[in-house]
């Protein structure tokens, strides 16, 4: 019983770590590859590269040092390198240092 329950836990974290990569792959293909250079980040196709083969491990050979290698990668890319594509591509954050989630601070004026 405890081994089936740990079974399903190794699944669905495999499956989200597939779902984590295909997510990161489509941001990397859809991002403009002037926007790449622009932020000062690897190439798109290195980055297609390294998240297709992350992609292709998760579903196909399932080996554990493997997967993890491909989860840092897609970490790294979806925190680093996306914002920074996005900063670049004009998606980024507008507004001043000192607005909140709901606005402008205004210091109870």
């Amino acid at each position: 019983m405890l081994i089936q329950g740990f079974n399903s836990v190794v699944a669905l974290l495999g499956l989200a770590m597939l779902v984590l990569a295909v997510v990161a792959f489509v941001f990397a293909l859809v991002a403009r590859e002037d926007a790449y250079r622009a932020a000062d980040k690897q190439t798109k196709t290195f980055w297609l590269v390294i998240l297709g083969i992350t992609v292709a491990v998760d579903l196909f050979l399932g080996m554990l040092f493997l997967q993890i290698a491909g989860l840092i990668a897609t970490i790294v890319f979806m925190v680093d390198v996306k914002p920074a594509l996005k900063r670049v591509s004009g998606g980024g954050r507008r507004g001043s240092s000192s607005d909140g989630p709901y606005g402008p601070y205004n210091g109870n004026r």
